[in-house]
């Protein structure tokens, strides 16, 4: 879910076990309760974009490199890290005219971005017992939750679970497009990453809403807003001197951007604008950012020189380990 350049964002990706029964959790299921960011604006890292009013090079990293590889780049040598970078940069010279601008970095980020989504989202189907080509709910549902009871009473102690269950099935039920109650490994992809597909929008939103909406009104108050920015339910709005500066601008952001009818709360056509804004694409902003920082003689592109100059702003440290991506054979 959205937040602003210093905010990042991921889906909820952990592991649960229920006391009933031993099984492996799905990466599409959340763990209850647990503060997390928001990805639903297909932001690019799940770090900070900025980092105390200064730009984050470990958002870089993950931005430019993918964020499955972004992991263990730090242990390489400046001359290892600028051997590896070279290659990845004749990759991303589509035109081949010793030059990278701003749209083939676009093109790269949104080709690393893909590229995480694709794994995932074979990792998981690899994970579950499909039928031919299609993977049923009864299959997922065993999987991912054991022989959980989906008519557990709200006072149950793993009625927590099954909220979640309900959650996916909703899910499933939208990444379904033909309402046959299976998916194919197109809809389960939506399904994994509801962010990355049009008509799964709405169910974004909602999520969203469910998460945040902690009085259940049906809106997103000041408050709640605050409070799942900073994991504290008990957020205190008058208590602004003690908040850092990152939050007092989340504050400015809702009540100048984000309440767009001033009521000071966030109806559903708000929250999706927030989650889901359409005017933004982090892919641009994040490859102005990389050109602007790199582009010595400010011509608006950047030459290998120039990046290799700039390599820890690209590759440096807590980035990936690059060894391996240099190793798969992808055709970009």
């Amino acid at each position: 879910m959205v937040w602003c350049c210093h905010q990042a964002m991921k889906l909820y990706i952990v592991g649960l076990v229920l006391a009933l029964v031993a099984t492996t959790w799905s990466s599409a299921i959340p763990k209850p309760d647990e503060h997390k960011n928001r990805a639903y604006d297909k932001d690019l890292s799940d770090q900070q974009h900025e980092r105390e009013g200064d730009h984050n090079n470990g958002y870089d990293h993950d931005a430019f490199l993918g964020r499955e590889d972004a992991k263990s780049f730090d242990q390489l040598t400046p001359e290892e890290s600028k051997e590896r970078l070279a290659i990845i940069v004749d990759k991303i010279d589509k035109d081949r005219d010793g030059y990278v601008t701003e749209k083939e970095l676009q093109d790269w980020i949104h080709y690393v971005q893909r590229r995480y989504i694709v794994t995932d989202t074979e990792r998981m189907w690899a994970d579950h017992e499909t039928e031919g080509d299609k993977l049923t709910w009864d299959s997922y549902k065993k999987r991912t939750y054991g022989f959980l009871d989906e008519d557990l009473p709200p006072d149950h102690p793993n009625h927590s679970y099954k909220e979640m269950m309900d959650r996916d099935k909703r899910r499933w039920a939208k990444a379904d497009k033909d309402q046959d109650n299976t998916l194919t490994k197109d809809e389960f992809t939506d399904f994994l990453h509801p962010e990355e597909a049009e008509h799964m929008r709405d169910v974004v939103v909602m999520e969203t809403l469910d998460d945040i909406d902690k009085d259940k009104d049906g809106f997103i108050s000041l408050e709640e807003f605050i409070a799942d920015l900073t994991g504290d339910e008990d957020e205190d709005e008058e208590d602004d001197e003690d908040d850092d500066d990152w939050i007092e601008s989340e504050r400015d952001e809702f009540k100048n951007r984000h309440d767009r009818n001033k009521d000071g709360k966030l109806d559903l056509e708000e929250i999706k604008s927030w989650v889901i804004p359409d005017d933004f694409d982090h892919s641009v902003s994040e490859s102005k950012h990389l050109v602007s920082r790199s582009d010595e003689n400010k011509d608006g592109k950047l030459t290998k020189e120039e990046i290799l100059e700039s390599y820890d702003l690209f590759v440096g440290s807590q980035a990936t380990d690059f060894g391996e991506a240099l190793t798969r054979h992808d055709e970009f």
